[in-house]
């Protein structure tokens, strides 16, 4: 892999990773048009998602430093604890999985860019349901404000108060955002989209979805770096050649477009923005489709 392979698949990781598009699929479809074997490539995916994972870390450390002050601060139950105690149900199920199941999801990886597609589609599907749902639900919203206030039409402020309607992140939505993220772990199926989808379509605020969407990834994705790493010192034979260059340029990249990518999805929530992901994926998906079948 050269440096400039390297950059763009870094690229790819550090925006498709928290953009709802799947940073897995992309990456797929990256290595079939670049022609990089991704069993080769073993060492180049732990060095990428390092990085990713500490653009979130830099993106929200303020957060990260308030729940673990909170956390081990104090031995009484308060809001920190539970914020995390909420983390840790929604890492349950991909935790399920990457135990129980690990070896046979890394069979479907793999298995072609016609899966990818499909699950691409899947994904556009998700987004526009989504997206579809919480502006009807905004309406609502709108529609009994206005009756609450014997106006004709709502004004600038009810039409701001009715797009931040939603719940906290409860228990029982986190298990099931949690589910969502268990089930990403196919290529082409967004881990962002799917838990930021699933997240609003459970009634929880835009941009409390979105929060805890980056933040629960955060153990999974270290933890399988961990796994990787380990399983590449028990088998030297998995450890690739690529060039230090290569992997310091893939860092990078991942890290710096993985810190502009987080803002701005947190952004792109906030103003409901979903749909026109949905219809890239819907694209990318369709492509994936047909250069898979050629």
């Amino acid at each position: 892999m050269s440096w400039i392979e390297a950059l763009i698949l870094g690229v790819v990781q550090g925006l498709t990773e928290f953009l709802p598009v799947s940073s897995s699929g992309h990456l797929e479809i990256g290595q079939a048009l670049l022609g990089t074997a991704s069993e080769e490539d073993l060492t180049f995916a732990i060095v990428v998602h390092t990085a990713t994972v500490l653009s979130t870390i830099v993106i929200f450390r303020k957060e990260i430093w308030r729940l673990l002050h909170g956390t081990f601060s104090t031995t009484k139950w308060n809001d920190e604890k539970d914020y995390v105690a909420k983390l840790l149900v929604s890492m349950i199920p991909v935790f399920v999985v990457g135990m129980f199941f690990k070896d046979y999801v890394e069979q479907i990886f793999g298995s072609g860019l016609v899966l990818v597609g499909i699950c691409l589609i899947i994904t556009a599907l998700l987004l526009g349901l989504s997206d579809y749902i919480t502006r009807m639900r905004q309406e609502r919203a709108l529609e009994q404000m206005v009756r609450e206030r014997g106006t004709a039409t709502g004004n600038a402020d009810l039409v701001e108060k009715s797009k931040q309607i939603g719940k906290p992140v409860d228990y029982k939505s986190a298990f099931i955002i949690g589910l969502a993220q268990a089930i990403a772990v196919l290529p082409g199926l967004s881990r962002s989209g799917s838990t930021i989808a699933t997240g609003l379509l459970c009634g929880v605020k835009k941009e409390a979805v979105a929060q805890f969407s980056f933040l629960m990834v955060l153990i999974p994705i270290l933890g399988e770096a961990l796994l990787d790493g380990l399983k590449m010192v028990k088998d030297p034979t998995l450890v690739t050649s690529l060039p230090v260059s290569s992997l310091a340029v893939g860092f990078v990249a991942a890290f710096a477009t993985g810190c502009f990518a987080c803002k701005f999805m947190l952004e792109i929530v906030r103003r409901q923005k979903l749909m026109y992901f949905a219809i890239y994926c819907i694209m990318m998906g369709i492509f994936a489709i047909v250069y898979g079948v050629i």
